[in-house]
C-alpha cells in the first residue's frame, strides 16, 4: 500500500485468516501511536475495562482483590500488558498474550522500566510473562489458569469468537472465570464519531457484516467483527461458559477524554462498552 493512500472503509465479509493477518499487521504498524495517544490514560500498571475508565480495582469483576494472590491469570490481547502488570502487583501470576509483536515490545519496555517483565509462561512473584500468540490457538496446556481476562483484546477482531472462547475454556481450570470487554453492540448502529453526528442511527443493528479497511488492491488492513448482544450471549453459552453478569459501564463525570467514538457526550446517552463475566463448569 502506498504511503499516501488512505485505506478504504467498507463493510464486507472477512474470514479468520484474512482478519488475523490484517489485524496483526495493523497493530504492529500502529502500536507506537496507540501507546503514545492512550498510554497516559491506560497507565503502566492500571487495569481499565474500556474508555469509560471502569477500574478493576473498584469493579472486582475477577473477584476480590485479596483472592488474586497466587492465581494464574491469562490476559488475552494484552497490548502493552498494563492490566497484567496491575495483576502482578496484587500478587497474581499473569501471562500476557498478544498477536502483535510490536505491542509486546512496548510491554517489555514498560516492564523493564518497572522490573516486572518475564518471558515464556513462567515468572516469579511480581513478574509478567509475555507470550506472542493467536487467541484462537492458545499455546498452553489444558487447565493451566485460574482466571482469564481480556479488555477489548482479540474478541472484537476475530471472525470466529466461539473458537477463541472454547480455547479459553480449555486452558481454564474447573470453575475458572473469564471476564472480557468489547464495544457495546448497539454502537454498530451509529457512526463512530464522538460528537453530535455520532448520535444519529445510520445502520441496522442486525447487520453483522464486518467493518473492513482495505488497501487499493482490496486487501484488508484492519477488520472488526460485529455481534449483537444476543450473539455474544449465545457465543458464551455455546463455548461452555455460564454468563454470571453483564456490565454496561456508565460514563463517569470525571472522565472528559474522547477516545475514537467514545466521548462524554455519547457516554451520557448510550452505552459504549459491554463486559461479560463468565464461568466454566
Amino acid at each position: 500500500m502506498s504511503q499516501d493512500h488512505e485505506p478504504e472503509a467498507t463493510r464486507r465479509e472477512s474470514g479468520e485468516t484474512e482478519s488475523s493477518s490484517a489485524n496483526r499487521a495493523w497493530w504492529d504498524r500502529n502500536a507506537d501511536d496507540y501507546q503514545r495517544e492512550h498510554g497516559d490514560f491506560l497507565g503502566d500498571h492500571r487495569f481499565v475495562w474500556g474508555p469509560e475508565g471502569l477500574d478493576e480495582a473498584d469493579a472486582g469483576l475477577l473477584g476480590p482483590v485479596a483472592e488474586l494472590r497466587e492465581r494464574r491469570v491469562l490476559e488475552i490481547g494484552a497490548g502493552a500488558a498494563q492490566c497484567s502488570r496491575w495483576l502482578a502487583e496484587q500478587g497474581a501470576r499473569p501471562v500476557a498474550l498478544d498477536l502483535s509483536h510490536r505491542q509486546l515490545q512496548h510491554a517489555r519496555r514498560i516492564g523493564d522500566q518497572a522490573g516486572t517483565v518475564g518471558t515464556g509462561s513462567g515468572g516469579g512473584a511480581g513478574a509478567v510473562a509475555l507470550v506472542e500468540g493467536d487467541a484462537g490457538a492458545l499455546p498452553f496446556a489444558a487447565g493451566s489458569f485460574d482466571l482469564a481476562c481480556s479488555a477489548y483484546g482479540a474478541l472484537p477482531f476475530v471472525a470466529d469468537p466461539v473458537r477463541v472462547l472454547r480455547e479459553v475454556r480449555r486452558v481454564l481450570r474447573p470453575h475458572g472465570r473469564l471476564v472480557f470487554s468489547v464495544t457495546h453492540p448497539v454502537r454498530w448502529a451509529f457512526p463512530d464519531e464522538p460528537g453530535p453526528e455520532g448520535l444519529t442511527l445510520t445502520a441496522s443493528y442486525f447487520d453483522r457484516t464486518p467493518y473492513v479497511e482495505q488497501d487499493e488492491s482490496g486487501r484488508a488492513v484492519y477488520v472488526e467483527h460485529h455481534r449483537t448482544m444476543g450473539d455474544r450471549v449465545r457465543d458464551v453459552v455455546t463455548a461452555g461458559f455460564r454468563l454470571m453478569d453483564l456490565v454496561e459501564p456508565e460514563w463517569p463525570a470525571w472522565n472528559r477524554q474522547e477516545w475514537g467514538g467514545w466521548s462524554p457526550l455519547r457516554g451520557a446517552l448510550i452505552p459504549g462498552t459491554a463486559i461479560f463475566v463468565c464461568e466454566r463448569d
